[in-house]
């Protein structure tokens, strides 16, 4: 599965760095590709070309306030969550993950 994400937090500081991290980790160990944008006080960091957006089989945003460019996901299979959710448990977001695009 090619997953995409978006993680953005009110200062783009810890919280988007770790939950950015708990993703990519989760989806690689369960032998997904991933990557994932960082929205946040230094702006974009790897921000997901549209290349990489349509070949996505699926987008988590991990959000604490709204994801800048959201209309490049439109027509994309989107599972949002709060960051909180993916720092406290990410099996269980990576299972909802899984089941979506499975369904």
């Amino acid at each position: 599965m090619k997953i995409v994400g978006v993680c953005a937090c009110p200062t783009g500081v810890a919280h988007t760095y770790l939950a950015a991290g708990k993703i990519k980790k989760a989806a690689e160990d369960r032998g997904h590709s991933c990557k994932v944008e960082k929205q946040g006080a230094l702006g974009f960091e790897d921000q997901l070309k549209t290349r990489e957006i349509r070949e996505a089989d699926v987008v988590i945003m991990a959000l604490m306030v709204g994801c800048e460019m959201e209309e490049r996901f439109v027509g994309k299979k989107i599972l949002k969550f709060n960051i909180s959710e993916v720092l406290k448990d990410i099996d269980k977001v990576m299972d909802k993950v899984e089941e979506a695009v499975n369904n």
